[in-house]
């Protein structure tokens, strides 16, 4: 699962630094944050919480609203552009995978091929699977997860204040949903319907 998750990170970071090169801020790019190479965007941490709950973050790349012409519409498109990506990869990865699950029913057996097609096929089913957990998971509002920033986009400027102040408990409070078993209850549901949909 490393290879597609690396790729998921990284392209919803740089996804988001994008969009707000994009709209004006240059913050990102100026930090080396537009960049394909997973290295940059990597947070210790949420590798580790991959690795034991499946469920992981990247480093934030640093968006700054005051480079925007719209400040609460601009960060909702930001916000938005993470997920999206994900989940444009997530419908990738399921092309990719059911093609060579088609070129694997042919006969190769004995080939070099057959040493090489079933990892791959693992792979791709697991790019599919990161790609949707990612994308369902950082569209949940709590701050300061992307879906925080789409919804605070859409309430009263001084209603979305009160809420992306509770930003600093944000992961504490995700660590005790994953803890606690009710961020799966949460997660699995539309994760797995989406994943049936694509394969």
């Amino acid at each position: 699962m490393a290879v597609p998750f690396l790729l998921a990170i990284t392209c919803h970071e740089v996804a988001h630094g994008y969009v707000a090169y994009m709209l004006g801020d240059p913050t990102a790019k100026s930090q080396g944050r537009l960049t394909l190479n997973p290295l940059k965007h990597l947070d210790p941490l949420g590798v580790v919480a991959f690795v034991i709950a499946k469920i992981g973050w990247a480093k934030p790349v640093p968006v700054d609203s005051r480079y925007f012409k719209n400040p609460r519409r601009d960060m909702m498109y930001v916000a938005v552009a993470g997920p999206a990506v994900n989940f444009a990869l997530a419908i990738v990865f399921s092309f990719l995978y059911k093609w060579m699950v088609a070129y694997a029913m042919q006969d190769v057996e004995g080939s070099s091929a057959s040493m090489v097609i079933p990892p791959i096929i693992s792979m791709l089913e697991a790019g599919v699977v990161v790609n949707l957990i990612l994308g369902v998971f950082n569209l949940l509002p709590i701050p300061p997860l992307d879906g925080s920033n789409i919804l605070a986009g859409l309430l009263p400027p001084q209603s979305a204040y009160s809420y992306m102040r509770f930003s600093k408990y944000g992961f504490i409070l995700i660590i005790l949903l994953a803890v606690t078993g009710i961020l799966g209850y949460v997660l699995w549901p539309p994760v797995m319907a989406l994943y049936h949909f694509l394969i």
